[in-house]
């Protein structure tokens, strides 16, 4: 499946599946063929997102030093970053709260 958020106030936004259900449970929606984020809703999914962010990133920080304290090579990160990947969501909620419009999917 593929989710496509769209919005009178911003691009659409294309997410697979993995990416689109992650992020959806991150700002507490359930995943499904349809949805809405309401414009009010927008802030505390932005500030849901960047927790998940710091988190992602501060667990890879502890893994890092944890590898160091033993000697041995920080491990090796795959993919796409959580931080790489939620940007455009970030500009998108940041557009349509600012505009009052909300995000539609499947619709």
């Amino acid at each position: 499946m593929i989710y496509k958020f769209k919005s009178k106030a911003a691009g659409d936004l294309i997410l697979l599946e993995p990416q689109g259900v992650q992020f959806l449970q991150i700002i507490g929606k359930t995943p499904g063929p349809q949805g809405i984020i309401d414009a009010l809703e927008m802030p505390a999914a932005i500030a849901a997102l960047q927790q998940a962010v710091q988190q992602q990133e501060a667990a890879q920080a502890q893994a890092a030093a944890d590898a160091a304290a033993q000697g041995q090579p920080a491990p090796r990160l795959e993919g796409i970053s959580l931080r790489q990947r939620s940007k455009p969501i970030i500009d998108m909620l940041q557009r349509c709260h600012q505009a009052g419009h909300p995000i539609v999917w499947g619709v």
